[in-house]
């Protein structure tokens, strides 16, 4: 999220981040290795619905959910849906991780998270990862996107800068720690399953229920 978001030329609704533009692709050769080939992806913080639209054309054979906790991201969600025009495309769930789930977000076979643990409190990475650990079946995944830190250093100069003005912005934000995540994933029954290095310094980590 390191950039502004931007309504879309002629739309006020249907909101646009360069980010998502840049690393959707990355994301998605990941996501096409890791995910079922078939079944219902819940994506939790979808933003502004660019990634949703993305990778719901790109696996057609998935029904993508997205969720967001901002009215203005839904809308946003909602608008790049109706413009897409995917059948495999839900409407966006009103869900904050840290809070009760809805009925909506049951039932799924794999979870997406991107960049949404350095943007939140530690408590909505513990809540992620427990509520990955209720809900996924068995070998279900959850691949989360992302800056990270790797044993205690920034793995570039430019995420040390990022989390400083993070932090600044926010002390309950932060990069967090690749460790401390996976430790707080195992005690929810999520393992650690493959780290693989994405443009712009960051993460995409992929999570197995057991």
């Amino acid at each position: 999220m390191q950039s502004m978001e931007t309504p879309e030329p002629g739309d006020g609704v249907r909101l646009s981040t360069p980010a998502a533009k840049r690393n959707r692709e990355p994301i998605l050769a990941l996501l096409r290795e890791v995910l079922p080939a078939t079944g219902r992806v819940l994506e939790i913080a979808s933003g502004s619905g660019e990634h949703a639209v993305h990778f719901a054309t790109h696996l057609p054979a998935l029904v993508w959910q997205p969720s967001d906790p901002s009215a203005q991201a839904r809308g946003s969600i909602d608008a790049w849906r109706r413009h897409a025009g995917l059948t495999n495309l839900e409407s966006p769930l009103a869900l904050d991780v840290t809070g009760s789930w809805p009925d909506a977000a049951d039932e799924v076979s794999a979870m997406v998270c991107i960049n949404m643990l350095h943007i939140s409190p530690w408590a909505a990475t513990q809540a992620l990862l427990r509520e990955a650990g209720r809900r996924l079946p068995a070998t279900g995944v959850l691949v989360v996107y992302g800056p990270f830190m790797r044993h205690g250093e920034h793995t570039a100069a430019s995420n040390a800068a990022f989390d400083t003005d993070l932090r600044r912005r926010d002390p309950a934000w932060g990069i967090r720690s690749l460790e401390d995540v996976a430790a707080e994933a195992e005690a929810h029954g999520l393992d650690l399953q493959r780290v693989d290095e994405l443009p712009a310094n960051n993460l995409g980590v992929v999570f197995r229920r057991r």
